[in-house]
């Protein structure tokens, strides 16, 4: 009982003890009676308290679940006094992320049995992920304040926060060949063997399809298109690899300057870049492509772990995708060869060099144009300081923008398109500076596909 005791209570406790010694040193019996009665009322509070029973029930409706970074839900909750006996006083605390905004508090005093009580809140998604709503803590208190007695529920409701998707503007993404809404579909007609459809020979290409006459007259090793329903397929490559961004901190708070007309930019070029994968394959999705994510730590895959990811499922898995302990990009481009068949690619990269992407421009050579968006991690710095975990000094600075100049003229030399993208840039201004980027003179059915002029 004396655990229940809180500030007011052991202060009155100790003014009691107080006194009764004072009372029993002068002699003073009515400074004993005093005492006795002070000591008496916190004890009697706390037996009354630890004896009370409640059964109490909570409901609650998260309006929407799911919700992008930056927008708001509102939460109903419903309280129930399940018992036959009219409830005391309770104080009741709703438990919340610290990213979602400071606790609700709601006091509820002789709730009658079998009748219900409500409130409501609000919270704003401000971080990604998937945030757990509750359970409440329950205080019952008496009314002189001097006991508490707590307890925690079990109820708890789940708010999911996912990346923004942003509008890429009319020059974005536009239903080119094979991109239609429908998923528009392709056959390469196979007439006889002198009038067969070929291409070369790629890394990961199955040897049974190897077209040996059309090998013997041109040189090289060539492989047969056999006739086949098609879509548009686009696969993108999210780079999450902490040792290439700079990451705020979990607690910290700050100035942040952001794209103009934005009201919560991305704060850290991590986020900025899956907030373009969620925008540029949340695109495609709608159009009728078929679409493939990797990371550096793996391919996101639906929850079902079979098929293609559709919007919801990309944005679903963006959502809980987290900064990665990866140290280089073998893994992600290895998944992401094997994946894109001869679909586009997208990259999406953080801090990067030559030796980053040299593996990039090995394995993806051929007919297809691919894209490439590298993150200017100092513009961040500049544009969060003080948020960040570490900052970057003058020469680290120039180390990784003569590096990133590097990679992007390495993968510009093997036909890429490459854009940097500041914190100051939105995606739909990044995305459309892909568009007057350099590339192949030549008509390529991979940016046709991406609604891009080739």
């Amino acid at each position: 009982m004396l655990s229940f005791l809180t500030v007011r209570g052991r202060s009155v406790a100790a003014g009691g003890v107080t006194l009764l010694l004072v009372g029993a040193a002068l002699g003073e019996r009515a400074l004993v009676q005093l005492a006795v009665f002070v000591l008496a009322l916190p004890l009697l509070s706390a037996l009354l308290v630890s004896r009370e029973q409640f059964r109490l029930t909570a409901r609650r409706t998260v309006t929407p679940a799911r919700v992008p970074r930056g927008v708001g839900a509102e939460v109903t909750v419903e309280i129930g006094n399940a018992d036959t006996r009219t409830g005391g006083l309770w104080m009741l605390t709703e438990q919340l992320p610290p990213s979602l905004g400071p606790a609700p508090h709601v006091i509820i005093d002789a709730l009658p049995g079998g009748e219900s009580a409500s409130f409501g809140y609000r919270v704003r998604g401000m971080r990604r992920g998937r945030h757990v709503l509750g359970p409440l803590r329950l205080r019952l208190v008496d009314p002189f304040g001097l006991v508490e007695r707590s307890t925690v529920g079990t109820d708890t409701a789940l708010l999911v926060v996912v990346p923004r998707v942003r509008p890429l503007g009319p020059g974005g993404l536009a239903a080119g060949h094979g991109g239609g809404g429908e998923g528009a579909r392709r056959s390469i007609a196979v007439h006889g063997e002198d009038d067969v459809s070929t291409r070369e020979y790629r890394h990961g290409d199955d040897l049974r399809k190897v077209h040996w006459r059309a090998t013997a007259r041109t040189g090289e090793l060539m492989v047969r298109l056999e006739e086949r329903p098609w879509r548009a397929q686009a696969t993108v490559l999210l780079d999450t690899r902490v040792q290439a961004h700079l990451l705020p901190g979990r607690d910290t708070d700050g100035p942040f300057t952001g794209p103009a007309g934005d009201d919560c930019p991305p704060a850290d070029s991590l986020e900025w870049l899956i907030e373009a994968a969620a925008s540029i394959g949340t695109s495609l999705s709608r159009r009728g492509a078929e679409l493939r994510t990797v990371t550096d730590a793996g391919e996101l895959t639906p929850a079902t772990g079979r098929g293609r990811l559709g919007p919801d499922d990309l944005l679903d898995r963006l959502a809980t995708v987290t900064p990665s302990r990866v140290r280089g990009l073998a893994t992600g481009i290895d998944l992401l060869c094997r994946a894109a068949g001869d679909g586009p690619v997208i990259c999406l990269l953080g801090a990067v060099g030559p030796d980053d992407v040299v593996e990039l421009v090995r394995h993806r050579s051929g007919p297809t144009t691919d894209l490439a968006i590298l993150a200017d991690v100092g513009s961040w710095a500049d544009a969060s300081a003080g948020r960040v975990r570490r900052t970057l000094s003058a020469a680290s600075r120039a180390t990784l923008a003569q590096q990133r100049d590097d990679a992007a003229e390495l993968l510009k030399a093997a036909g890429w398109r490459v854009a940097v993208a500041r914190a100051d840039q939105s995606v739909a201004e990044v995305w459309a500076m892909l568009q007057t980027s350099g590339g192949p003179s030549v008509a390529t059915p991979g940016l046709e596909t991406l609604g891009m002029p080739a």
